[in-house]
């Protein structure tokens, strides 16, 4: 009788992916990053084991939003004091911190705990086209986004 493969990490081999996000939308840019943090585009994935591979995002400060997010979607954050809460549109937080707007998005489709924590540390997000992660020759990441 055959078993059902259950990767280990002994058995996981990992890649290094260059995404270029010029041009790309957020939310659809962020589900493809997620899906291959998780290693969902393995077929040995395993859902208890981190088997995905390491993604660096190039040119994050040229995503798109659709629509009028620019303007109506808010990122919320709170001091920790009673009234510190702080919203911040959109566009607004594509000027200022430009990769936080993409972290954010992967990271919310990422599972919520240690294993996704772990995944998010496999992921470097960079404003600009330069990054410093040569020497591990990354592979370009070809999306099927429409």
């Amino acid at each position: 009788m055959k078993t059902t493969f259950m990767a280990n990490a002994a058995n996981i081999e990992r890649k290094w992916y260059v995404v270029d996000a010029e041009g790309q939308t957020v939310g659809r840019l962020a589900a493809e990053v997620a899906k291959v943090l998780r290693g969902k585009h393995k077929p040995t994935y395993t859902p208890h084991v981190d088997t995905g591979d390491y993604v660096i995002v190039i040119n994050a400060d040229k995503v798109k939003f659709t629509g009028k997010k620019l303007v109506k979607k808010t990122y919320f954050r709170h001091s920790g004091y009673q009234g510190g809460t702080t919203f911040t549109p959109a566009g607004q937080m594509l000027d200022r911190f430009p990769t936080r707007v993409l972290e954010h998005a992967i990271k919310g489709m990422l599972p919520h705990n240690r294993l996704g924590a772990q995944m998010y540390r496999k992921l470097s997000v960079y404003a600009g086209p330069e990054h410093p992660h040569a020497a591990q020759k990354p592979e370009v990441l070809t999306l099927n986004i429409r």
